[in-house]
């Protein structure tokens, strides 16, 4: 789906005038002012933290702004909750979804509705939704409970709930994020024939791709401020990176060929069973050399997430070895296989990698603090030594801060990610397993976590990738293996591989079946 240019005679369906939220002494939109036209896709692009979401939510009355005004159709609105917001004709799918998981599909959707008044009728309800489905061509379930849902479904809830209160304008922030590329094509389809239908949708996001392929117009925000709004037709992602990040972004990184080395990290035979006690893993076999980055490619839920597990210990081989530097580490602990010198970077950064809750300073030296180094001093904690290393951390790896002291949950993605990698690479690491390393990142942020990979990788390093992302296996990895239900299907090297190769072996065809 390409963005087309939208006539000027389209009236704006909202127009903010100078829009300001602050939190304490933190700006977080400064005197903002865009509109949305009438049946148009209008994408917000900007950094992690460049103030996006808070924009989004103040439109959506989960914020009050501390000044300026937003108008709809002309008129001015008063939004002071998210039902003032409803009332008015504005919906929004949220980055972490407001569904209660006890109950169905048709229920979460229903509730706190018109529908709902003042007698529940759900069998009008379910013919409405089921319309809504064939219109736009969602398959969901609606008896199903929603924590019988995977993420990608819980999504079509969401815009479904949307949908059926009436909406005229619909927010999605960042609506990808937990989508695979054939999950996020189809959204893009469905988005279209919104528009087709009159809706208008702001869709909030920083992938450059994706602004290109879905969107009529574009907003970009930098540090809490407009840069500018562009038709999406008359620039590049170049174009539009130099927008967010305020500098040229190299979308290709450059690389020396691979000096690889003696075999480090082997997986012999691998059988595993997922968290439904199905098979995940079929006897899988790899390899990773000494400075090598082999990338592994799949749809999500092929089995990457189970062998990655496997490998850092945090999930039990039933057949099977993983071997590391000669010698077996199958089903020892997560602690053992650390201290060995096997690095992590997981895939959920929060809930797997991380203690929101902490300061930054505790999440740095988190796991390191038992395992040898200068944090102690007797039976307690040396809080001079923390703090010089909190520091050098914070110095070497860019993290934006004002003080170690801070609490993690207050970081953007992108600084999540880089206090992973500076706690991680703090332990001189001889192998480095990364999952999904850039997924919900920025264009500034993911090419510092490129360069950081490949320094590894030359520094003799073995890195082994799990990525969904086909661009980012092409960039980085010296080999590709692909997996296809539990099975590495094709292994390739990376000068000799295509997107369109992969993407076949992905879906389990490989030569000879087409």
């Amino acid at each position: 789906m390409q963005g087309s240019t939208l006539m000027q005679a389209h009236e704006p369906i909202l127009r903010t005038d100078n829009l300001t939220k602050r939190f304490g002494n933190v700006v977080a939109n400064k005197a903002i002012s865009f509109q949305v036209n009438k049946g148009e896709i209008h994408c917000l692009l900007g950094e992690n933290g460049a103030g996006k979401t808070t924009l989004a939510e103040c439109l959506y009355g989960f914020y009050r702004l501390d000044s300026g005004e937003i108008y709809l159709k002309g008129e001015k609105a008063k939004i002071d909750s998210p039902r003032d917001a409803v009332n008015l004709g504005i919906g929004m799918v949220h980055q972490h979804f407001v569904l209660v998981r006890p109950l169905t599909v048709l229920e979460n959707i229903v509730v706190g509705t018109d529908a709902a008044q003042p007698i529940l009728d759900l069998s009008k309800a379910r013919k409405r939704l089921e319309k809504l489905c064939s219109e736009y061509g969602i398959t969901l379930d609606l008896t199903a409970k929603v924590w019988q849902l995977s993420v990608g479904e819980q999504q079509w809830v969401e815009i479904l709930k949307a949908l059926f209160s009436g909406v005229e304008l619909l927010v999605l922030d960042e609506p990808t994020a937990v989508l695979t590329p054939q999950e996020a094509d189809k959204l893009f389809d469905i988005l279209a024939k919104m528009k087709a239908d009159g809706l208008s949708i702001i869709f909030i996001t920083h992938k450059l791709r994706e602004v290109m392929a879905v969107s009529d117009r574009v907003t970009v925000l930098r540090k809490g401020e407009k840069v500018a709004t562009v038709n999406t037709n008359e620039v590049t992602q170049s174009d539009l990176a130099q927008m967010m990040v305020g500098r040229q972004v190299a979308f290709r990184v450059t690389k020396g060929k691979a000096r690889t080395g003696a075999p480090l990290l082997e997986v012999r035979n691998l059988c595993v069973r997922n968290d439904r006690g199905q098979e995940a893993l079929k006897g899988v076999s790899l390899q990773v050399r000494r400075g090598e980055i082999v990338g592994v490619a799949g749809v999500s839920g092929n089995g990457q997430r189970e062998l990655f597990e496997s490998i850092v210990g945090v999930r039990r081989v039933e057949q099977g070895q993983v071997v590391f530097n000669g010698k077996d580490i199958t089903n020892d602990e997560p602690r053992s296989i650390a201290a060995r010198g096997v690095a992590h970077i997981p895939e959920d950064r929060l809930s797997e990698g991380l203690v929101p809750d902490f300061s930054i300073s505790e999440n740095l030296i988190l796991g390191l603090h038992n395992r040898g180094r200068f944090f102690w001093r007797g039976i307690y904690l040396d809080s001079r030594e923390v703090k010089d290393f909190s520091s050098k951390c914070i110095d070497e790896f860019d993290i934006v801060t004002p003080s170690a002291d801070q609490k993690t949950s207050n970081l953007s993605g992108g600084n999540l990610q880089r206090v992973i990698l500076a706690r991680e690479l703090a332990t001189n690491p001889q192998c480095l397993v990364a999952n999904q390393p850039t997924r919900g990142l920025d264009v500034g942020a993911i090419e510092y976590v490129y360069r950081r990979l490949i320094e590894q990788r030359d520094e003799g390093v073995g890195v082994l990738l799990f990525s969904e992302d086909l661009d980012e296996i092409l960039n980085l990895a010296d080999r590709i293996i692909v997996f296809f239900r539990g099975e590495t299907v094709g292994t390739l090297k990376a000068e000799e591989a295509t997107r369109e190769g992969i993407g076949l072996l992905m879906a389990g065809i490989v030569e000879g079946d087409q």
